[in-house]
């Protein structure tokens, strides 16, 4: 027998109890984990350990001192050409080809997570601590992954698109970016303040397009996806609500995919 607050009652009775009380969600629709924010602690250790492995397969100067920013940023390794965005190129003259044409889709997934050095990391890691747990926290777990997986892979079909096909680029800044707009869309379904919001976009627009060797069509790609899919959980109505989100969002990936597959036709024809 279980001490209630008024006598006894018997395992079965709570077992039934708990199975018929309604588990608290968030105004999304989501669970409430997502405050401790695990998935934005997962994520974040994820992109640390492919450092550590860009690192390890590279040598020091993958941590910084063979790239831009005077020397701060990292060297290309054998793992950032493996997983970056390519369209369509060899690594060395007269070998053969690489790239997402080449049939290497899994780089529009793997380059989101992969960076070059140390600074390129923790820039982007510092606002998806900050972004991510927030969202995370508003929306649920799943519906802020869904968020910043699809921006990140937004982002990478856009610089795939539109960059030169021999053009490698890699990191989780297309999925922060759509991170960005995805709350100030969920502070004005909220109705929170969102003027503090409006300086870091304008920021990091600037930063985009003046900062040589960033890829703008990632930045702009994964900021659009990540806005358009946070208002497809934000602003879906409470009546089918599940269906609405995750269908919405399964229509995006769908888009997403045939674009890639168009883009790799044209390097292919």
């Amino acid at each position: 027998m279980h001490v209630a607050s008024v006598g006894h009652q018997c395992p079965e009775c709570v077992s039934e109890g708990r199975r018929t009380v309604r588990q608290a969600r968030t105004a999304f629709g989501g669970t409430l984990v997502g405050r401790a924010g695990y998935a934005t602690r997962a994520l974040i250790g994820i992109n640390v350990l492919f450092l550590v492995i860009s690192v390890i397969t590279g040598g020091s100067r993958a941590i910084a001192g063979g790239g831009g920013f005077g020397g701060l940023m990292g060297s290309s390794t054998p793992l950032t050409q493996w997983g970056s965005v390519l369209g369509y190129a060899s690594y060395v003259p007269g070998g053969p080809a690489h790239g997402v044409a080449a049939g290497e889709w899994y780089r529009l997934v793997t380059a989101m997570f992969l960076h070059y050095g140390a600074l390129h990391l923790l820039l982007n890691m510092i606002l998806l601590w900050q972004l991510g747990r927030y969202l995370e926290d508003k929306l649920g777990p799943l519906r802020f992954l869904a968020i910043y997986l699809l921006a990140g892979l937004g982002g990478n079909v856009a610089a795939y698109v539109f960059s030169p096909q021999n053009q490698s680029t890699a990191g989780a800044s297309t999925a922060v970016f759509g991170l960005i707009l995805a709350v100030f869309v969920v502070n004005r379904k909220l109705r929170l303040d969102t003027s503090t919001l409006i300086p870091l976009i304008v920021v990091n627009l600037l930063f985009t397009f003046t900062v040589r060797g960033i890829s703008i069509p990632g930045h702009i790609g994964g900021l659009l996806v990540g806005g358009i899919v946070a208002a497809l959980m934000a602003y879906a109505p409470r009546q089918n609500r599940n269906v609405i989100q995750w269908g919405g969002a399964a229509a995006v990936l769908v888009v997403l995919v045939i674009i890639a597959i168009v883009r790799t036709q044209q390097l292919l024809s």
